[in-house]
């Protein structure tokens, strides 16, 4: 084993010890360093001090482009292999095992922006129009669900996470709890408060348990509170029901949500707060989503738009 080999398991040794990196996350920068190593050695790179900027950079555009042996990456998956690569070196300093960080300046590529995926309204509205069907106490949960989940912007943790008392049926409001224990009032739309409301009338005293009648808004057929998964399961029933062939998921419904009120003229800091986003950046993506419909309008309608 050379000092470069040497040095990687020491860091390596570091992350799965002092720091708790996760069994997965450990293996990922393993096999990121060792490429790494490789790499340097082909180049005939054996200890780390004589590792330069140069070989670092090289390494980023080896990544992106591939050879007979590996593939060429995508942009998260470079980054990722950056990351590692950085870490490594800042440990390196940090240990004075050199004096300088030769990695610093090298920043991995940034991923391209991906739009949210929003639904139509009229997908939406279909989509809910099949889970309200008269039925079971399920079915009116279900509407119920689907309905807080569109008419709120709810994440879908924030929505299996409901209590009776977050609800303020007089008020219309709902208590969201979010992201690292912040929480939030949200209105509760006239739609999406006559589901809930009907459903905790007629249909959630016929789902509770005797034997634990806990707080949860949404239960399970034991009375139980409803997870996560069974939540996604009803959404993606009644996307099915309504003919839907996108992929649907809760997040789809939060993306709707968000979009639609832009495009209704609300204003993004408005749509930041109802949605719970620590920062404003993170809600302008979906203004991107509006002035790309804005664009394919133009396109469509406008005389001289097209030559």
């Amino acid at each position: 084993m050379n000092d470069l080999e040497r040095t990687v398991g020491d860091y390596l040794s570091h992350l799965g010890v002092e720091r708790g990196l996760a069994a997965n996350t450990l293996s990922s920068y393993r096999r990121d360093l060792r490429r790494y190593v490789a790499f340097l050695l082909a180049r005939e790179v054996e200890d780390v001090c004589s590792i330069q900027e140069s070989d670092v950079l090289a390494f980023l555009a080896a990544l992106r482009t591939g050879d007979e042996d590996h593939a060429a990456l995508g942009p998260a998956s470079t980054a990722r292999a950056v990351v590692a690569v950085r870490g490594f070196h800042r440990f390196c300093l940090r240990e004075q095992v050199v004096a300088v960080d030769v990695s610093a300046a090298v920043k991995p590529p940034r991923p391209a922006t991906r739009l949210p995926k929003a639904l139509p309204l009229a997908d939406v509205e279909a989509i809910l129009a099949a889970a309200s069907a008269p039925g079971t106490a399920l079915a009116s949960r279900d509407r119920a669900l689907l309905e807080i989940l569109y008419g709120t912007g709810a994440r879908i943790s924030e929505a299996v996470g409901l209590d009776v008392d977050d609800l303020d049926v007089d008020e219309g409001t709902a208590l969201l709890r979010g992201k690292g224990g912040k929480q939030r009032i949200v209105p509760v739309g006239s739609y999406a408060l006559e589901a809930v409301v009907d459903y905790l009338r007629s249909s959630r005293p016929r789902l509770v348990s005797a034997s634990s009648p806990g707080p949860a808004v949404f239960l399970n057929a034991r009375g139980g509170r409803l997870s996560r998964q069974s939540a996604w399961t009803v959404l993606v029933k009644a996307a099915r029901a309504a003919g839907i062939s996108q992929e649907v998921s809760p997040h789809t419904l939060r993306h709707s949500f968000a979009t639609h009120l832009l495009d209704g003229g609300a204003d993004v800091r408005v749509v930041q707060e109802l949605l719970g986003h620590a920062s404003v950046t993170t809600t302008q993506i979906y203004t991107l989503v509006t002035v790309e419909k804005l664009r394919e309008i133009y396109a469509t309608a406008h005389p001289r738009a097209l030559g």
